[in-house]
């Protein structure tokens, strides 16, 4: 008896009822619909590089995807009409956040209990205090960037000039965070790493969720950023699910950054790398977990690199390919496995901004046989895996199992 716990992060599918207080510049969530709207791109042939025609998602679909969707938004989806061959349904946040570590924590059974600190839409976006603290431990005598902003688009208007003065590219989102950007050669992959821990701390008081190391390489006009992405995130303030785990005894695999959201609490080992090796990771799992287990995952490709970017078509290629992929895994489930698929938020590659998006997200399970579960508290989820591994139950969440 083993447990997967899946996170396509930001595969929302709308319908969150308080959307209307979540905005992407001065535009409210209302509406937003990552999975649904993708979908419509695809039909509308609006969405055809790389791939073509309407969205095809077999093994998603036929879980329970499709009516998923229409649980949480009432929305039909062109192409997503299976009749469900699994536990599915859909789950609703109640953490004041639409960030990474608000719903892995709320998916891990711990609601977020405090308001996280978000940095003005304002250049400097950062305290003068702030900025002294960055530059006393970077050792430089100032800081650039200092403002809301894409990563790629901060390294590309600002590398130059990185690379000249030395100093660190800083910048944050509509997400508490705090990224650090630098160039692996020219300031220093360890350097950067030290900086971003050193500074960790100071943050964290401040109820920022993560500092982000961002490292880079290339020369001006062909900066790229590399593998070697480190977050450095607030602890939780209680138990999660990987700590119930462990503490029963049990083994906790982590896959991708599950390891950095959760700083490594009740983790025993850690994979990562791309979304490609993360999968290869998970395929090794398969065969190599041990009984009573649980194995963490989170595929961050859909929100870092399209999602964000709003890149629809490049969205849809990585939902096509994660199905097919799914689909050589599903076999491959012990008799008393359970996989659970679910998201940590949306973010729509249609709407305006280039932020997450608050969202309903789709909960789907194989193992259990097939049937609707309704509509669920993200928190539900880590009782239920728990509740499937014989684990105790610490946080407020109810199992549906």
């Amino acid at each position: 008896m083993r447990a997967f716990l899946v996170v396509m992060d930001s595969v929302g599918i709308g319908g969150a009822p308080d959307a209307d207080r979540f905005f992407n510049g001065s535009v409210p969530d209302t509406g937003a619909n990552t999975l649904a709207n993708i979908a419509k791109a695809c039909a509308d042939g609006t969405a055809d590089s790389g791939r073509s025609g309407p969205l095809h998602l077999p093994t998603l679909d036929g879980l329970g995807l499709g009516a998923a969707v229409r649980l949480a938004s009432g929305l039909d989806v062109l192409g997503l009409t299976a009749k469900p061959q699994g536990l599915w349904g859909a789950a609703t946040e109640v953490s004041p956040g639409k960030d990474t570590p608000s719903g892995h924590w709320e998916l891990a059974g711990l609601p977020v209990p405090w308001d996280w600190h978000y940095f003005p839409d304002d250049t400097p976006a950062f305290s003068k205090q702030l900025i002294a603290r960055t530059c006393d431990l970077a050792g430089t005598d100032g800081i650039l960037a200092m403002c809301h902003g894409s990563g790629t688009v901060m390294i590309d208007t600002f590398g130059e000039a990185h690379i000249r003065t030395g100093w660190p590219i800083c910048y944050t989102s509509a997400d508490s965070v705090f990224q650090i950007a630098a160039h692996e050669e020219y300031f220093g992959l360890e350097r950067l790493l030290t900086l971003c821990r050193d500074l960790a701390p100071h943050l964290h008081a401040m109820k920022v969720g993560r500092v982000i190391a961002r490292p880079f390489v290339g020369e001006p006009g062909n900066f790229r950023r590399t593998a070697n992405r480190r977050d450095y995130a607030i602890r939780p303030p209680g138990p999660v699910l990987t700590n119930w785990v462990q503490t029963a005894g049990r083994r906790v695999q982590a896959v991708g950054k599950i390891g950095d959201i959760f700083s490594m609490e009740g983790i025993d080992d850690l994979r990562k790398g791309s979304d490609a090796q993360l999968m290869r990771h998970l395929s090794d799992l398969m065969d190599e977990a041990p009984d009573g287990s649980l194995t963490f995952a989170n595929f961050v490709e859909f929100d870092s690199l399209y999602g964000h970017r709003r890149d629809v078509a490049g969205y849809a290629r990585a939902l096509e390919w994660f199905d097919t992929e799914l689909g050589n895994l599903l076999p491959r489930l012990r008799e008393d496995d359970l996989l659970c698929l679910t998201a940590d938020h949306g973010n729509d590659p249609t709407w305006a901004g280039t932020d997450h998006t608050r969202e309903r997200v789709p909960v789907l399970m194989a193992g259990l046989g097939a049937g609707t579960i309704g509509q669920v508290c993200f928190a539900d989820i880590a009782a239920s895996v728990a509740a499937h591994l014989g684990v105790p139950s610490q946080g407020p969440g109810k199992s549906f199992l």
